[in-house]
């Protein structure tokens, strides 16, 4: 599993032009799930991410997590993480996770993210998505389950 994590002051997600998921300071995730992935490496990319200190505190210091700055989560399905650059210009998708097997960790991870008391907003699994934000600081970071848990 494979995220890209941005913290933002609001970010929006659009398929054919209506809003699916909207939210204002938080995390905007892109995930991006492999066939080796299972229940119990999308529970641990789900908490070290809202677990991640990356808000500040009162001492203006990155260390507070999503939760304790109140904030919310957009989540949006991204296969195009598990791009493999090796051969040529024309990036190979083959480790990315069958559609339906990503599907279901995808939907997961947002279910624990509102398991958690997290808001939780996303995008449409599949569908060919707008995504707007505003990327607070900028921060931006990358999770890998394979140097993370593996």
């Amino acid at each position: 599993m494979r995220a890209v994590v941005q913290r933002v002051v609001n970010a929006c997600v659009s398929v054919d032009g209506r809003t699916v998921g909207k939210i204002d300071s938080g995390l905007l995730v892109y995930l991006g799930v492999e066939d080796s992935d299972n229940e119990n490496i999308c529970r641990k990319m789900a908490d070290k991410i809202r677990r991640l200190r990356i808000f500040r505190d009162e001492n203006d210091k990155m260390n507070l997590s999503v939760q304790d700055a109140g904030g919310s989560v957009l989540v949006v399905s991204q296969f195009t993480l598990y791009a493999d650059l090796h051969k040529g210009n024309r990036p190979s998708f083959d480790s990315a996770g069958k559609p339906e097997h990503a599907n279901s960790l995808y939907e997961r991870f947002i279910e624990i993210m509102k398991e958690e008391g997290i808001h939780t907003e996303h995008g449409e699994f599949g569908a060919d998505m707008m995504v707007s934000y505003t990327n607070c600081g900028p921060v931006t970071i990358i999770a890998d389950s394979e140097d993370l848990f593996r």
